[in-house]
């Protein structure tokens, strides 16, 4: 079969490391009826010891020559392919009656984007464990008060118990990427989470909130001010986006969701 150029438009780098390979699949610990689906499996890396310890795999793949690839190479009875943008995918299609398990070696290129997908789909998911580039896994996990809490880590956090697992350096891939790459664990959280009153204001105060990250938050959220008890909510004036927890957001949130529907004309 002839060798496979990797995509610069896919974000294409493929895990060679087989040391990493093995230890990936350990931190996932497949059992044999889990319903597993894997994200970008190009050559099929972590495809071979996952169908190794399943069923039936499930795999998400954009390149048409790798789709075609795995077709050739493995039977429908083992191997699901559905050949498509992973930002297109209905995930609660894949996962029908059972919950899914989440794997794969991430575009970087729309690993924020895919992220913010897949949590559309957390109550259907038991866990997810990804590779990506380092620096969004630190973001990921990141707590208030330090210089990669953002965005990222509020939304992710009000959603999932997370964990970084392990470093991978660039030589465990094939061409290697110009960063460090990272393993994450992420298990969604239980029904009876802390959740906000509205979830689309919640997400609309955190974006306003980190939009001008260098400002002190009364300020960058400066149209909503006069509506917020600041001190009942225990946010000091000079707090900045960076300093608030997600509970106090959650709280933010709530006090002007409460402020707007008790100032609504019945």
């Amino acid at each position: 079969m002839a060798q496979h150029q990797a995509r610069k438009r896919f974000g294409q780098n493929f895990l060679v490391d087989q040391a990493i390979i093995d230890s990936i699949v350990a931190a996932i610990a497949p059992a044999r009826g889990d319903r597993i689906v894997e994200i970008g499996p190009g050559l099929s890396a972590l495809t071979v010891p996952l169908l190794a310890a399943l069923d039936h795999l499930t795999v998400i793949e954009i390149d048409r020559d790798l789709a075609a690839r795995l077709r050739n190479r493995y039977s429908a009875e083992r191997l699901t392919v559905v050949e498509a943008d992973v930002l297109t995918v209905d995930f609660s299609m894949l996962a029908q009656d059972s919950g899914l398990r989440v794997v794969g070696n991430l575009p970087y290129n729309i690993s924020s984007p895919l992220l913010f997908h897949l949590a559309q789909y957390a109550d259907r998911v038991v866990d997810q464990h990804f590779m990506l580039q380092r620096e969004v896994i630190d973001r990921m996990v990141a707590e208030p008060g330090s210089s990669d809490y953002s965005r990222l880590s509020v939304m992710l956090q009000s959603r999932y118990a997370m964990e970084k697992l392990f470093d991978v350096p660039p030589e465990s891939f094939d061409p290697p990427p110009r960063v460090v790459s990272a393993v994450v664990r992420m298990v969604p959280l239980p029904q009876d989470r802390p959740r906000p009153l509205d979830q689309a204001l919640f997400e609309q105060v955190v974006i306003k909130a980190f939009g001008q990250r260098r400002k002190m938050l009364r300020r960058s959220l400066s149209d909503w001010s006069g509506q917020i008890d600041w001190q009942g909510l225990d946010i000091p004036e000079t707090a900045r986006a960076e300093d608030v927890s997600v509970t106090q957001y959650m709280a933010l949130a709530d006090a002007l969701f409460s402020q707007r529907t008790s100032s609504t004309p019945r």
